[in-house]
């Protein structure tokens, strides 16, 4: 079966894990930022947001008053927070491939990554 570039980009983006993928985050809220990448604000924002409650000493269910329930609330916010956004990195990941490796001058629309 012969590849594309854009589908050995798509296999690439399946391998990686969280970790390996926050140096892209950190390029996809800058291309944003800078108006290149269409991404509407909320998907991109609340994650970082739940991110940054975990790692917040401020919590609405202090661990020092509820040791148990206290850490479950920050897994809730993980929960929801890492999916979405490495959804969000894996869409811009394709963006990105596509733009830099399709030359028929086709666009991708916002899609779903289904797996």
């Amino acid at each position: 079966m012969k590849y594309s570039k854009l589908n050995l980009a798509k296999e690439a983006i399946r391998h990686k894990g969280f970790v390996q993928k926050i140096p892209d985050i950190f390029r996809m809220v800058k291309t944003w930022r800078r108006g290149e990448y269409p991404m509407r604000s909320l998907d991109i924002i609340l994650p970082l947001l739940g991110m940054l409650y975990v790692i917040s000493p401020i919590d609405l269910l202090p661990e020092v008053a509820v040791p148990v329930i206290g850490v479950l609330d920050d897994l809730a916010v993980l929960s929801l927070a890492i999916p979405k956004l490495i959804r969000e990195v894996d869409k811009f990941l394709l963006w990105e491939a596509d733009r830099k490796y399709n030359t028929a001058g086709a666009k991708i629309i916002d899609a779903e990554i289904i797996e």
